[in-house]
């Protein structure tokens, strides 16, 4: 049996999909299974113990002088690892993605079954269920990214289990992890909070003076924080940190995903707005309070019992737009009306109440 998943992006979708993969590794303990995924969430899967291969797919980079590189230099690359996919032949395919990008791949993929949802999604106008030769009655656009992937499983028999991540550990990340949080002044068995603010849509984020509100009231009741996010975030962190009055830690763009992880282990909560590192840390059993906006958290919240979501009861939200366009409230009200005292009695209170999530099944990964 061979089996290949296509789940391409983003952090977020792809770890929500880990549970389908575990229960897949379950139910078939000699198959071989694939995951294309993109370069980003790439991290994620590499030494998966669930997985024997992974098929990273190529993407765009800037030359050495800062431009992209040639679109005909691009498209050869694309082209070399197409054909090098498309000498693989599997049993089933699984498009848990279910999107016009999945869709060229699973059209590609030399598979007896190719198996999806079917028209239903609120995406299915993107026709990524026309390359299925098994169609799945989609379930309800509100059942949660992580439910639906076991649905889809469900449907042609797997049934869930246990819920299993099967994220490993490896000793290089924990000893970096280790390191820089010493470079931030948290010492190994300090108590913490992590922070990651910054998000890719605008109407998903919050002002840096609300953040460095909420993140002065927590240092000064006795917990460190300790701000996460990629190299790109830096300015807007660079803006919060400007207008705290307490010291913070910062570890932007010096992690990987794998080492991130390690960090969040060690964090006692984490403090986010809708992003892919959320779900990360919810995954590894850290108690999360999330801020949510435009987004339905009960879709994409972080998964599991134990976490704290904050959500405005407007009209309007949620929307799922990058950019507001109501007329009934003021731009932005479903995020800007989040107060930051309201936000920092929420993660204390949560700190207070001592009842940390069940951990997640950990794989050693060695180093």
């Amino acid at each position: 049996m061979r089996i290949l998943i296509v789940k391409l992006s983003a952090i977020g979708d792809v770890i929500h999909t880990l549970p389908a993969l575990m229960r897949l590794r379950r139910h078939f303990p000699e198959a071989e299974i694939h995951w294309l995924v993109e370069e980003p969430s790439a991290t994620l899967l590499l030494d998966h113990p669930g997985l024997d291969r992974v098929w990273v797919v190529p993407r765009r980079k800037r030359g050495s002088n800062g431009t992209e590189s040639s679109w005909g230099a691009s498209m050869r690359k694309w082209w070399r690892f197409a054909r090098e996919f498309r000498r693989e032949k599997y049993d089933c395919a699984f498009d848990f993605q279910g999107l016009a990008k999945s869709a060229i791949w699973v059209l590609l993929a030399r598979s007896r079954r190719k198996i999806g949802f079917g028209r239903g999604l609120p995406r299915s106008n993107e026709g990524a269920w026309l390359t299925l030769n098994e169609r799945v009655a989609p379930p309800s656009a509100d059942m949660h990214a992580l439910d639906r992937g076991l649905y889809l499983l469900s449907s042609v028999g797997i049934e869930r289990g246990p819920l299993d991540y099967g994220l490993p550990r490896f000793a290089d990340d924990e000893a970096q992890a280790t390191a820089l949080l010493a470079q931030s002044g948290v010492l190994a068995g300090t108590r913490f909070v992590a922070v990651n603010p910054v998000t890719r849509w605008r109407t998903k984020d919050w002002e840096a003076a609300r953040f460095a509100a909420t993140c002065d009231r927590i240092v000064a009741a006795g917990l460190p924080v300790v701000f996460t996010g990629g190299a790109g975030d830096r300015e807007a962190i660079d803006a919060i940190v400007a207008l705290m009055k307490e010291r913070s830690g910062r570890l932007e763009g010096r992690t990987s995903l794998r080492c991130l992880a390690e960090v969040y282990r060690r964090a006692t909560l984490l403090l986010t707005t809708d992003t892919g590192p959320m779900h990360l840390a919810a995954a590894l059993g850290t108690p999360v309070v999330a801020l949510f906006g435009p987004t339905a958290p009960w879709r994409t919240g972080p998964y599991g019992d134990g976490h704290v979501v904050l959500r405005q009861d407007l009209s309007c939200s949620p929307c799922f737009k990058r950019t507001c366009g109501t007329r009934r409230y003021e731009e932005r009200a479903c995020m800007l009306r989040h107060d930051p005292h309201q936000v920092a009695e929420a993660v204390l209170r949560r700190i207070a109440a001592q009842a940390p999530l069940p951990a997640p099944r950990i794989t050693d990964g060695g180093s």
